[in-house]
């Protein structure tokens, strides 16, 4: 009988950073996949970040997870989304070689120091005394734990849907188990089912790019990793393109829509809001004239192309016309046929913020099996449960990241403290304290909590800690250094943003806080040799200086009620005065903090008074950092 500290079940996105995290935490760490090969695979979209995602990714980086590197690593292109926004949207999403991203992922984890990759199923979570112990695989031999890291993806009692074609498996009709998940409701776990889709793959010598329109990435040095030095030169990044549906695509759709798995009835799960398949948007959009689809490129090993957004389970037949439809089309040869999948999901509100659940001790999850959608929140969620369990095994408190510290910290939180009926997803618009949460500034978030916890090397702290000292430096500059009308450079570059020319001396901290002005410009213009990267970074932070100062004054409050301790047993039948929907959802929910509680959709202020006395009066209040 084999013996671990950690297993993790599941080699997908969480599962990797999971696996990884606990590894180089050195505890002994067993990652159970179904297949070697399938490691680090890209079912769906062959990319990595966007909106708030490509800040997730970020995130990972600097507390040491692997995601960012491998991805810098194998990318296509680069491109900083949202550029010409505010700096609190701007987002960086690379086009990945999926395959060429898999192989490394492979390499990594099958030569990492303690840590043991193993192709085989499991089919039961082994649990003694409310405690995980191990699983119990396939064949019926037993592996032993004292901790269990759950990252099964889309793989329990999955189903692939092509229209009324129903087939057991996991993408693309892997194996799948629904003796797993079995197991878990018998532990007393709730699940759900929830469905997701992908579009079909055409390829791409068949498409006619002439007829469409061509979307290059960003000619900047950009990377998701603070380790990265060297990326695909510009010139050699690959394209995407753009293209949209027609009439005759939505005449097609429409009139076969009880074809689809969705509207025939065949599916039983939840889809997803934000990125349904095109019938549900011709339902849910019928004004929309037409759709926007990313014509993204798979690997450079495959002459295939991802046309994002024509995710569909229509019959094979209807999509081929619908293809055919599209400009540029006309001639184009599917690959593979788009498909919808359904899956067992367990109900979030079930974890601590941990990751670790409430029902089932040494039980973390993380990743899709949570009810999320996307590599990026899959690999978030990984990276703090292989976190978490590591800390737990050591003895120590849990590393819990704040929704003014991180992205991962926002999305947490929604899924324990709010649940979730539909595949979630992280958006800008679901983090308050976005200004805090950029792109720029993950590692002066994070950075030094993965240092303490051991991912984060001593030689990219010293690094870090240098980088920090030249902003600080640059800052003082600033405040100390003025230009003027002798400055001619500068004064013309002023003048060609819609200012007045330089008069008397004007400081460059000044300049810099005005519209428009890009501090790593004008002090180019001055003629001063700075950092792009540095200037880039001040820029931000002196110009948005006071309402970055706001934001961290309610993120204090936010923290002040997030140190509010609730404990475990709280029987909130026995807490006089709270209205009947506070007493209801609390006890539904069971939030960890009184920010958690006052987060929760039906706990009004009235209520959180009303519990803040009761805690006070039975002498239970507890505070500590979290």
């Amino acid at each position: 009988m084999d013996n671990y500290e950690v297993i993790v079940i599941g080699g997908g996105h969480a599962g990797i950073e999971a696996a990884l995290a606990c590894a180089r935490m050195h505890h002994k760490t067993l990652l159970l996949s179904l297949s070697i090969e399938n490691i680090g695979k890209m079912p769906c979209n062959p990319s990595v970040g966007g909106p708030a995602k490509g800040i997730v990714v970020r995130e990972i980086d600097a507390l040491g997870g692997q995601m960012p590197i491998t991805a810098d690593k194998t990318a296509l292109q680069f491109k900083m989304l949202n550029s010409a926004k505010g700096p609190g949207v701007r987002a960086l999403r690379v086009q990945s070689d999926k395959l060429a991203y898999k192989a490394m992922m492979q390499d990594v984890c099958l030569h990492q120091e303690n840590l043991t990759v193993k192709a085989d199923m499991a089919v039961r979570l082994n649990v003694e005394d409310g405690k995980a112990t191990g699983v119990t695989l396939k064949d019926g031999s037993v592996i032993n734990s004292q901790i269990v890291i759950l990252t099964t993806g889309t793989y329990m009692a999955g189903l692939n849907m092509i229209s009324s074609e129903v087939t057991p498996g996991g993408p693309d009709r892997e194996t799948t188990t629904n003796d797993l998940s079995a197991s878990l409701r018998e532990a007393g776990l709730r699940t759900f089912r929830l469905k997701t889709g992908t579009p079909p793959r055409v390829l791409t010598k068949s498409i006619d790019f002439s007829k469409t329109e061509i979307e290059p990435g960003t000619n900047k040095f950009i990377c998701f990793s603070d380790t990265t030095t060297h990326i695909r030169p510009f010139d050699q990044q690959v394209p995407c393109y753009l293209t949209y549906t027609t009439p005759e695509t939505h005449e097609l759709i429409l009139s076969n829509l009880h074809k689809s798995s969705m509207y025939s009835g065949v599916v039983k799960g939840v889809g997803p809001r934000y990125c349904p398949s095109i019938e549900d948007k011709l339902v849910r959009f019928k004004d929309k004239p037409r759709h926007l689809l990313f014509l993204e490129p798979e690997s450079l090993s495959l002459d295939t192309t991802y046309v994002q957004g024509f995710s569909t389970s229509l019959p094979r037949d209807i999509q081929e016309k619908m293809v055919h439809s599209l400009p540029g089309f006309a001639n184009a040869v599917i690959k593979k046929y788009a498909y919808a999948i359904e899956y067992d999901a367990i109900d979030p509100i079930q974890m601590r913020p941990s990751l670790e659940s409430k029902i089932i001790q040494n039980l973390f999850t993380a990743g899709q099996v949570n009810g999320t959608s996307g590599y990026e929140e899959a690999a978030g969620q990984g990276i703090m449960a292989g976190i978490n369990a590591s800390l737990k095994l050591e003895g120590k408190q849990p590393l819990i990241l704040s929704r003014d510290e991180a992205y991962i910290g926002v999305m947490i939180d929604d899924l324990t403290t709010k649940g979730t009926a539909e595949p979630y997803r992280l958006l800008t618009s679901r983090a308050e304290f976005r200004l805090l949460l950029r792109h720029d500034n993950a590692d002066q978030r994070l950075l030094e909590k993965g240092y303490q916890i051991g991912l984060i090397s001593e030689e990219r702290h010293d690094a870090y800690l240098k980088k920090m000292e030249k902003i600080k430096d640059l800052k003082e500059h600033l405040k100390n250094t003025g230009l003027n009308h002798e400055n001619k450079d500068a004064s013309d570059y002023l003048v060609s943003l819609g200012y007045s020319p330089l008069e008397g001396h004007v400081s460059e901290d000044e300049l810099a806080r005005r519209p428009k002005v890009d501090l790593y410009t004008l002090l180019c213009k001055a003629g001063e040799d700075v950092d792009e990267r540095i200037a880039e970074q001040v820029g931000i932070e002196v110009r948005y200086e006071g309402y970055i100062n706001k934001a961290k004054r309610e993120a204090a409050k936010l923290a002040a009620m997030d140190h509010v301790i609730l404990p475990d047993d709280l029987d909130y039948q026995k807490v006089d005065n709270l209205s009947i929907e506070g007493r209801q959802k609390l006890s539904k929910f069971r939030p960890a903090t009184m920010g958690q509680a006052s987060r929760i959709s039906g706990v009004n202020p009235a209520d959180l008074a009303v519990l803040a006395i009761y805690l006070k009066s039975q002498k239970e209040v507890k505070s500590y950092e979290l």
